[in-house]
Order: structure tokens, then sequence, then C-alpha cells
């Protein structure tokens, strides 16, 4: 394992990529940073807050921006946002500045955890489950694509699901 290789965790909201990835960089005593927390330190308000200011494409923007200046450290597990890989550049930057790992989760299973979390704006109008399907539908092939690794997170406890990562990564970094 090289010690600076940075990881970036993708999947759609609720998969677990901030849970696993606080726990997967202290195992490799790397930084752990999420994209939607740096967005909100940044700006001082929530992404709820930056949403109904901004509007979707507004954060977007300022995601990308984000992602670009995170991708460029160096030791990092970045946990990014669930629409990040929607940006052609984001998906590029985090290819080839890391290994990307997408945390994979059926959209039912991702609405049981999210479905009392009020601080996720996309699912706040209409039916979420509904809603999590179309994410799933849409972005499922953008998360493929951009993947080293394809990670299914079930109902596997976390330490488990993170055993079963390093096992993954050392082969995606090795081979």
């Amino acid at each position: 394992m090289i010690p600076s290789q940075n990881i970036f965790l993708v999947g759609l909201m609720g998969a677990g990529k901030t849970t696993i990835g606080r726990l997967l960089a202290k195992h490799r005593q790397l930084d752990f940073l999420d994209s939607d927390q740096e967005i909100e330190a940044r700006c001082g308000v929530s992404i709820p807050t930056i949403f109904e200011i901004e509007g979707e494409a507004g954060f977007r923007r300022r995601e990308s921006a984000m992602i670009d200046e995170l991708t460029q450290r160096q030791g990092i597990v970045l946990a990014t946002g669930g629409g990040a890989v929607l940006h052609p550049d984001n998906r590029q930057w985090l290819k080839s500045r890391g290994t990307v790992v997408y945390l994979r989760a059926h959209p039912h299973e991702l609405y049981l955890r999210t479905r009392h979390d009020r601080n996720r704006p996309l699912l706040q109008d209409g039916d979420p489950l509904l809603k999590l399907q179309e994410l799933y539908t849409l972005r499922n092939p953008l998360y493929m694509e951009t993947a080293d690794v394809v990670m299914e997170t079930g109902r596997q406890s976390v330490h488990c699901l993170v055993k079963k990562l390093e096992g993954q990564l050392e082969l995606a970094q090795t081979g």
C-alpha cells in the first residue's frame, strides 16, 4: 500500500460514504474529508440552505470547485456527495487522482437509512423511495464508469465492510 494513495468514495446518499470513510481513513492513517461538510464549513450554511438559495445548479458549481480542490490533496479518504459524479470534470478528477470506490446499495435500503433525515434536499418533495429509485437509475452507470472498486453495502456492519474493502483496495492498488 502506498501511504499517500487517495481513496474517493462515491455512491447515493445513505450508502455509508461518511461512516465507512471515517473508519477506512483511521485504519489507513489517512486524513478523512467529506466534500459536503467542507462546502458547509466554507459557506457557513447547510446544504439544504444552499439548495434553497442557489438551487441545485448553484450547489453543483460549488461542489465541482470543492471536488477539484480536495482531490488535489494527498493522503486522504474523501466522501463525495451523491451527485458528485454528475459533472464530467468531477468524474475525471476522481479517476485520475485516486482510487474510486462505489458504495452501492439498493434504493429501498437507502430509503430505510435516510427516511428520517431532513438534511437531504432531494428527498424532501414527493415520494422519497421513488426519488431514490430515479437517482439510482440515473447515477448507477456514472458510478460504475468512475469506480475502480464496487462494494455492496447491504446490511453488514461497518467494521465488516471496511475489512472487505481493505482487501479489495489492496487488489485494486497492486493489480
